[in-house]
């Protein structure tokens, strides 16, 4: 049923946001050198590599690390990226991880390939078995604010409550988290 969710949900989605996407994707382009996508190395359900594609919001040479270990994120901005990531915007390509079954709209936020502490704190609480989401229930408790246990918590949290009715309550959350730009700190 999930699996069904979401693919409704995300073909839905790109009819909707076809223009937009076009747009942010010109705007990229036309603001700094580069590709328009970052095509990101993300862990997946079972600790699977994959994949996953942004906007790309900051420059090129950017080291591959978690935006909060940079010293000073903001000198990597490209001239829109702080607008992309406060509004989320640069998340909406990765309607096609969901629809090609990589990620889910909820679960938890797929770890960085080198993000070892938050890998093998999800393996030891069976987290790794989620499909990880474009938001999820520590997207909507914090986001980039919580240390690394207490995001697993809530992961955890989640993988003990999933069901259709949280995932919406979630996907509310996260709209109305994107709209107050909340818990953004780049």
């Amino acid at each position: 049923m999930k699996r069904f969710f979401d693919l409704v949900l995300a073909v839905l989605a790109a009819l909707v946001l076809v223009l937009p996407v076009i747009v942010i994707a010109l705007l990229v382009r036309l603001t700094s050198p580069g590709p328009v996508l970052y095509w990101s190395d993300r862990v997946g359900r079972h600790s699977r590599i994959f994949k996953m594609p942004k906007f790309r919001s900051m420059q090129i040479g950017t080291p591959a690390v978690a935006t909060h270990l940079l010293n000073d994120a903001k000198v990597y901005l490209t001239p829109i990226g702080s607008f992309l990531r406060k509004s989320s915007l640069d998340e909406l390509p990765q309607l096609w991880s969901i629809l090609v079954g990589d990620m889910s709209f909820v679960g938890p936020r797929p770890a960085l390939f080198n993000q070892d502490d938050l890998i093998a704190l999800r393996s030891k609480n069976g987290v790794d078995e989620l499909v990880p989401g474009l938001t999820g229930w520590a997207q909507v408790n914090g986001r980039d604010e919580l240390p690394i246990p207490e995001k697993v918590k809530l992961d955890l949290e989640y993988l003990q409550r999933q069901s259709l009715g949280f995932d919406i309550r979630i996907l509310w959350l996260t709209f109305v988290k994107v709209l107050q730009r909340d818990g953004v700190s780049h």
